[in-house]
C-alpha cells in the first residue's frame, strides 16, 4: 500500500456499519489472543487499528480498572461503530495513525494488532513506531481469528510467497523494527504472533 490512506479509509468506512455482524462469533478468538499476551493489572495497552473495538473489552478486563486502554484507529465511521457498540466504555478511542501516534514514547506496556499489518503502508517503519511508545520488555500481538490460509481462501485466493505475516518474512521484519518474536502460530482457527519490545 502507499502512504495514502485514502484506500484504508474507503475500504473500512464501506463495512463499518455491517462489520461486526459479519464477523459474530470472533469474541472467544478474540479473548484467548488478549489472554495470550500476558497483559497484568495496571498495564497499560494499545489496540492498534482497534476497527469496531471488538478486542477492548477484553483488554480492559486484563489490565482492570487501574490500567489503561487505548483504542486507535484510522478511519473515522469505524470508531463511530465501537461508539454504537458501547465499547469506548472498556478504553479511550483516538482517531489516530498508528504510523503517528498521540502517544508518549516508551509509555506503553504492549500493542495489540488485530488485522493490522496488511494495512500497514509501511510496515517496518510503521512497526517501528508501535515499538517506540512500548517500553523495553513490553509486548506486542498480532493477531487475526482465522490463520492465512483460511483467510485466503475465504477471500478467494492464494497465499503469496511475499506475505507479511508467513513467518519467514514476519520474524526478520520483527527483529529488524525492534522487537523480538517469542511465538508464532498460523493456524486454521487462528494467527497470532508474540513479540518483545527489545531493550
Amino acid at each position: 500500500m502507499t502512504d495514502d490512506h485514502t484506500h484504508v479509509q474507503e475500504f473500512f468506512t464501506a463495512r463499518a456499519a455491517d462489520w461486526d455482524s459479519r464477523f459474530p462469533d470472533d469474541g472467544p478468538a478474540y479473548r484467548a489472543a488478549v489472554a495470550e499476551l500476558g497483559l497484568r493489572p495496571g498495564d497499560r495497552v494499545l489496540d492498534a487499528g482497534c476497527g469496531t473495538g471488538r478486542a477492548l473489552p477484553a483488554l480492559r478486563d486484563a489490565v482492570g480498572p487501574a490500567g489503561a486502554v487505548l483504542g486507535a484507529d484510522l478511519t473515522p465511521a469505524m470508531l463511530e461503530a465501537a461508539v454504537r457498540a458501547g465499547r469506548d466504555a472498556h478504553g479511550l478511542l483516538l482517531l489516530a495513525d498508528v504510523a503517528r501516534l498521540p502517544v508518549r514514547t516508551h509509555s506503553l506496556d504492549a500493542v495489540f494488532g488485530a488485522g493490522l499489518i496488511s494495512h500497514l503502508p509501511e510496515p517496518a517503519v510503521n512497526l517501528r513506531e508501535l515499538a517506540r511508545v512500548v517500553r523495553p520488555g513490553g509486548l506486542l500481538a498480532l493477531f487475526h481469528p482465522i490463520g492465512r490460509a483460511a483467510l485466503a481462501a475465504r477471500q478467494g485466493r492464494q497465499i503469496t510467497p511475499d506475505d507479511l505475516r508467513a513467518e519467514p518474512n514476519l520474524r526478520p521484519l520483527l527483529s529488524g523494527s525492534g522487537w523480538r518474536t517469542t511465538s508464532y502460530v498460523d493456524e486454521d482457527t487462528r494467527f497470532l504472533a508474540l513479540a518483545v519490545r527489545e531493550s
